[in-house]
């Protein structure tokens, strides 16, 4: 009888690896699913989270979340829940601010006018709780620098934020005084500031993007290529700048193959949130339109829409490019 039992309990040893896997796979945290840009699958696994056990790092998770695929009112109501339950945590603050500001940005006069007095409020909030902020006085300069004086905007006030920064991150803050520099248009301060950024940052490639954007609008293409082309030939460039310099090329309509060269050096390695994959899936999908190249471009909307299914900019190229390619099927028949 003990023999049988042995027996029984060796078939069944032998038959648990098939039921059960060896090894399991590995659960990612809701950071590296927003780093990897898998949007979707951060917002099931957040909503879930918070359904049962809420918190307020969840919740602003979620909101940046929502945020990328440009679902504002979804994000104001995450950032708003994560201000609730931790309302002395900066960072809380400034995400909630950055989310009503993209809400205005896409919103009516009277509608984006109500919402800039919150933006104005949240980054306020955020830099008194966290006066050596770099990021949260750098976005309540940016505020004061765009903003009317009926919304609480000055360019005095963005030039004490500058100041404020100088002892914090001295790049940073002559970002924000070339900023300033080319809102009153004396162009030619603005680019010695962003010169200076550059040189205060010991040549790092991120700031070199400032300059290359002020080209840019200004309209000096073969100097802002110059500045791309010196990132790109970098070895110190991070992804996010990567991406960055391949969206400067882009709304230039300039150096397309470049462009495309980027967008895949970036999508090959590590990604970010600041530049979600799904969203450099899209911009490589129009690269590749705008060179004819339909088929492959439909291949990366769809890689967009697989990390991020309600990305309408992706949503709304594939199914133009699909009924494109079926009139073009329908031809050849």
């Amino acid at each position: 009888m003990f023999r049988g039992f042995l027996q029984k309990l060796l078939v069944a040893m032998m038959t648990v690896p098939v039921c059960l896997p060896l090894f399991a796979a590995p659960t990612l945290s809701p950071e590296s699913l927003l780093a990897q840009g898998r949007v979707d699958d951060l917002i099931t696994t957040l909503q879930s989270k918070v359904t049962y056990s809420p918190d307020a790092s969840s919740y602003n998770l979620l909101c940046r979340a929502h945020m990328l695929v440009e679902d504002w009112d979804a994000g104001i109501r995450a950032c708003q829940k994560a201000v609730a339950i931790e309302p002395s945590n900066s960072r809380y603050h400034l995400w909630l601010g950055r989310v009503y500001g993209e809400k205005a940005d896409h919103s009516s006069f009277w509608s984006a006018a109500s919402l800039a007095k919150k933006v104005r409020a949240e980054f306020e909030t955020a830099v008194r709780l966290d006066p050596n902020d770099v990021e949260a006085r750098s976005d309540l300069g940016e505020y004061y620098l765009e903003a009317p004086g009926l919304m609480g905007g000055g360019k005095d006030k963005a030039e004490t934020e500058a100041q404020q920064i100088s002892s914090l991150d001295p790049a940073q803050a002559h970002i924000m005084k070339a900023r300033i520099a080319e809102k009153k248009g004396d162009l030619p301060v603005a680019e010695n500031e962003y010169r200076a950024a550059i040189q205060a940052s010991g040549n790092k490639p991120g700031t070199w993007l400032g300059l290359a954007e002020f080209y840019r609008r200004n309209g000096r293409l073969d100097q802002m290529q110059g500045a791309i082309e010196h990132i790109s030939s970098s070895s110190q460039s991070s992804p996010y700048v990567l991406m960055r310099a391949a969206e400067i090329l882009v709304r230039a309509k300039r150096e397309v193959p470049l462009a495309a060269q980027l967008m895949r050096r970036y999508l090959s390695g590590a990604t970010v949130e600041d530049a979600p994959a799904f969203r450099a899936h899209y911009l490589l999908g129009k690269l590749l339109e705008s060179q004819g190249n339909k088929q492959a471009a439909a291949e990366e909307y769809r890689a967009a829409l697989s990390l991020a299914t309600n990305y309408a900019p992706a949503r709304d190229a594939l199914n133009r490019l699909n009924g494109q390619l079926a009139l073009s099927n329908s031809a050849a028949e």
